[in-house]
């Protein structure tokens, strides 16, 4: 520098530390940031009491499959109970052995309640889990029969954050169902990440 001094940094920015030298070496200014970890960020977090709950964890692991009516359909619009009970013997169910599957009628028909309930005793045998719907609903059904596995009373008087973000896409069902469920016990309840939160519940003390 011209007026004598020398300059240099350590570390990438922007952490590290930057010193102003005169000739002699006599330290002229100095900024030292210290660098914050996600261990930091971890023990900050334990310390704040904050339980964080993934929805993602309950999301559902099995292939979701759709069981459609409608091929078995005469002219694919009128069910016919001879042919449509022979037709089901004559499907191989294993196709669907550990899936998700969701029973519908993609043709605008008149479908009797009993037709849904003939093919679920086939598939019930092999599938993970049978619903009505189109994978959507399905999705939405199964995501709350695994939220009914939660016991609420785990998370009492907790401050509990919702998580987020996620890989996969959480329907904001699932989301006003975990509310549902919370909402009597929890302290408080957020919505994001630990490090980052939306307040959306907080229990007024009387």
């Amino acid at each position: 520098m011209a007026d004598g001094t020398a300059f240099f940094a350590e570390g990438a920015p922007p952490f590290g530390r930057c010193v102003l030298l005169n000739q002699s070496g006599r330290i002229l200014f100095k900024v030292e940031k210290s660098r914050t970890s996600m261990d930091d960020i971890v023990n900050k977090v334990a310390a704040s009491g904050l339980v964080t709950l993934d929805l993602g964890d309950y999301y559902p692991k099995e292939e979701l499959s759709v069981f459609d009516l409608k091929p078995y359909l005469f002219m694919e619009q009128i069910l016919k109970e001879k042919d449509f009970r022979q037709a089901l013997k004559e499907i191989d169910w294993e196709a669907y052995r550990n899936k998700i599957v969701g029973i519908t009628c993609s043709a605008d028909a008149i479908i009797p309640m009993w037709a849904y309930m003939l093919v679920a005793t086939y598939l019930q045998p092999v599938a993970a889990y049978v619903g009505a719907g189109t994978p959507s609903a399905l999705l939405k059904q199964v995501f709350f029969s695994n939220l009914s596995c939660i016991d609420p009373e785990t998370y009492r008087d907790k401050k509990i954050v919702i998580k987020g973000c996620g890989d996969k896409a959480v329907p904001e069902e699932v989301f006003v169902e975990i509310s549902r469920l919370l909402l009597p016990v929890a302290a408080s309840l957020m919505f994001g990440e630990p490090c980052s939160t939306v307040p959306v519940y907080k229990r007024k003390h009387h």
